[in-house]
């Protein structure tokens, strides 16, 4: 199901190419023209130079374009200028935001092979910007179309080929397989989240990740209901119960590829939220509520995307990863609102609002992870809350972290990667909001004031004192609404670039 083609160019490194229809240059905002376009500006006989002066409105901002059409005896049929924004401001952000833009220059000039030809006057010793743009062509590029059968409107590929002229085509292109593989883990997520919830419920998605990393070297382990239920997995399988897909925990294990040293450190743990449909339970959520609710497994779909990619690249340290799958459903099988239920921690929890769901799936998946695997961090990841979107947007996941270091590295990565994330308070005023007359801890505060922050406080009880942790709520980034026109957005993926950065750049060195 989940092994859709998808249509992207085909992208080469070589150091000379014949038969390319469109040429692009990328230049930044000062508009010079570097020494490899000037060779192509002189056979025009000063046409891109006359073009950049005469276009006004093209100011090489980042993502911005300017196609020029070229005489018949020319190399190529026309030039399209790509801007890459001021040189000291680029970032990994906005590189793939122009690879992005340039896409639908492609498609509107009906390029069928491009040469994008001057790569070796942007790159540097410490950076090659080019490999940023193809990144965001790639990500430009993504589809989700497989159900389709009629296809009136058909997606046109930016371009069938893109070689890419470089002196070092070699390492480049070893450069390059990197982002490839990245950008095919965020596919994988995309997927994911996209897919149907009549395709993908607790049993199929955990079908999905064993075929998909074992053959990487992932080890993958399935508990069923009725294994949750002899665990005690009281939280998760309430959240379930009433759907005829029951509920499913995955854990994924990777030993890591480094020295024996390495190896023996404590794994790193990584927990999502898998919630394959949310109706929102008894306490059902409105049409326009409910509309996106196959999303709300996006958390555990970032976390199956970041373990196939630590696994590609071969990570170094080991890493352990949770997923707690379920549908939440209304039948006469449904928890109610005030229904107490005892976690798998021991803990009794008080359900006040079933469609306060995901975080009663996690706290068993975060106990599990903490006592059979005892990992040196967890980072759980979320479409937990809509208020963490009332408070930062869709542009900013909110991060609730309870150690400097992993705050750091986590600000660290999302600057080195482009995924922007805010970090947000982590206090005993809100937990104490979670107190209950009749349990431990109730699933939601007495208001609606800091929703995010008290589904935050939730979680935290059930993280071991001393364990350093982060939640990230990415109810607001996980989606992204490309097309005005379609009621239910598209999956962006977020988060498996920021956690592969985050792991490579501060744990295993």
């Amino acid at each position: 199901m989940m092994n859709f083609d998808k249509s992207l160019p085909e992208i080469t490194f070589s150091k000379s190419t014949s038969g390319a229809d469109t040429a692009v240059i990328a230049l930044f905002d000062d508009k010079k023209l570097s020494k490899i376009a000037s060779a192509l500006d002189k056979e025009l006989d000063g046409l891109l130079t006359f073009q950049l002066e005469s276009a006004a409105k093209f100011k090489a901002d980042c993502g911005q374009t300017l196609t020029v059409a070229c005489p018949a005896s020319a190399s190529y049929k026309r030039v399209i200028f790509l801007g890459l924004g001021s040189k000291q401001k680029v970032s990994a952000e906005s590189l793939e935001s122009a690879g992005g833009q340039l896409v639908s220059a492609l498609k509107n000039a009906s390029s069928e092979s491009v040469a994008v030809i001057n790569c070796d006057d942007l790159k540097s010793k410490t950076s090659n910007p080019v490999l940023g743009v193809l990144g965001g062509i790639l990500m430009g590029s993504y589809s989700f179309d497989g159900f389709k059968t009629v296809q009136k409107n058909k997606k046109t590929v930016a371009a069938k080929k893109i070689v890419v002229l470089t002196s070092a085509a070699k390492s480049t292109e070893k450069e390059f397989e990197a982002v490839q593989e990245i950008v095919t883990s965020v596919f994988l997520t995309r997927d994911l989240v996209n897919a149907p919830p009549n395709k993908l419920y607790p049993e199929s998605f955990a079908e999905i990740v064993k075929k998909t990393l074992t053959p990487l070297g992932v080890k993958v382990q399935i508990f069923d209901d009725k294994a949750c239920e002899k665990m005690g997995m009281g939280c998760l399988l309430a959240v379930g119960q009433a759907s005829e897909h029951l509920p499913r925990l995955v854990i994924m294990s990777w030993d890591g590829a480094g020295n024996a040293k390495q190896k023996a450190q404590k794994p790193l743990a990584l927990v999502g939220k898998g919630i394959t449909f949310d109706s929102g339970g008894l306490n059902v959520k409105p049409f326009e509520g409910m509309m996106d609710m196959k999303m709300d497994m996006g958390g555990a779909a970032t976390v199956v995307g970041t373990m196939r990619a630590l696994a590609t690249r071969k990570c170094k340290v080991p890493v352990v990863a949770a997923i707690a799958l379920a549908e939440n459903s209304i039948s006469d099988e449904a928890t109610r609102p005030s229904d107490i239920v005892t976690s798998y921690s021991g803990k009794t929890v008080e359900i006040l609002n079933t469609d306060a769901e995901g975080r009663l799936v996690l706290a068993d998946a975060l106990t599990y992870i903490q006592k059979k695997h005892d990992p040196a961090l967890i980072i759980d990841l979320a479409t937990l809350t809509g208020a963490i979107m009332v408070a930062l947007g869709v542009n900013f996941c909110g991060a609730f972290v309870n150690d400097e270091k992993l705050w750091k590295g986590l600000e660290k990565s999302s600057k080195d990667t482009g995924e922007k994330i805010w970090r947000m308070p982590l206090d005993p005023s809100f937990r104490k909001e979670m107190d209950s007359e009749f349990a431990d801890i109730k699933n939601i505060g007495s208001g609606r004031m800091g929703g995010s922050c008290t589904a935050a406080a939730f979680l935290e009880e059930f993280i071991d004192e001393g364990r350093v942790w982060a939640h990230l709520d990415i109810a607001g980034v996980a989606m992204s609404k490309t097309k005005p026109t379609c009621p239910v957005p598209f999956a962006s993926g977020y988060g498996v670039k920021l956690l592969n950065k985050l792991i490579e750049s501060t744990y295993e060195k």
